[in-house]
């Protein structure tokens, strides 16, 4: 009985091992794909969770100012009783309440409408850069969104070589499909942010952290801009040293994710604020 137990086994393992190689990277690269999507999915269920809480809590401070001038509003006309003995005074004090009641609930709306749109653009720039990055390696670059601003984390490997502020040639080929993001989007800033670890470090003009974390970022935005014709108005460099660590330098694992460039896509609170006028025009 064993023996024929033992047989049974073998044939389904030799079945198991008869599957094509083909049937093998086709599944393989369904899986990927599927991978992607649920990626992507999930940036833009983070980005509405987050815009979700941001815009409830602004509602509800206005909502809390439009119920007190209600009130207000109730309160006169209660003491003053028929609006038609209310002395002129106190018929336009009425009225301004009552168009400033009107005014806050289009404020709300407009608000709305306006952090939609910017939700809009986030999720269609986040989704441009995923597409121009491709498959790159989860561990040598990532993008996520925080509470609307984009961040694209690129490590410190595949950008320079140890102890370099040099950006390496592989590296310029990464730096070119996000310029061609950002190129595409006039109408946003960006910032370079240079990180290390906590290991000290002085070379030759560098005197500490501080200054390779600047080189480093300096380094990126001459690329960005000579070889690949990025507005330099719209770029700041900045280096952060090693005080924002994404984990403990206290392996070389977690110091190898802490040498990183940060390009941060900033969203223009002033465009932001025109958008809310022009609907507040619009609605006149």
């Amino acid at each position: 009985m064993k023996k024929i137990l033992f047989v049974g086994v073998a044939v389904s393992l030799m079945l198991a091992s008869c599957v094509s190689k083909k049937k093998y990277t086709d599944l393989d690269y369904k899986l990927r794909k599927k991978q992607e999507l649920l990626d992507d999915a999930t940036i833009k269920l983070n980005l509405c969770e987050e815009e979700k809480a941001a815009n409830t809590s602004e509602v509800k401070v206005l909502r809390e100012k439009v119920a007190l001038l209600k009130n207000n509003n109730s309160s006169l006309l209660s003491n003053v009783g028929d609006l038609a003995s209310l002395s002129k005074k106190e018929a336009e004090n009425l009225e301004r309440s009552l168009e400033s009641i009107k005014e806050k609930d289009l404020q709300i709306k407009t608000m709305r409408d306006a952090i939609s749109k910017k939700d809009s653009v986030t999720i269609a720039l986040v989704t441009s850069l995923k597409g121009a990055l491709g498959n790159l390696n989860d561990e040598d670059i990532e993008i996520n969104v925080e509470k609307g601003v984009v961040f694209i984390s690129i490590s410190d490997k595949l950008l320079f070589n140890s102890g370099s502020y040099n950006v390496s040639s592989e590296a310029e080929n990464v730096l070119g499909k996000v310029a061609k993001v950002v190129n595409n989007k006039p109408d946003i800033d960006f910032m370079v942010e240079g990180h290390t670890d906590s290991v000290p470090f002085k070379k030759g003009e560098l005197l500490d952290n501080w200054d390779l974390s600047v080189k480093r970022a300096t380094a990126v935005v001459r690329v960005l801009q000579n070889k690949f014709n990025v507005n330099p108005n719209r770029i700041t460099a900045a280096g952060r040293s090693y005080y924002q660590p994404l984990k403990e330098n206290n392996s070389k694992t977690n110091k190898a994710a802490n040498r990183r460039t940060r390009i941060i896509v900033l969203p223009k609170l002033d465009q932001f604020y025109d958008m809310i006028e022009e609907g507040m025009k619009a609605a006149k």
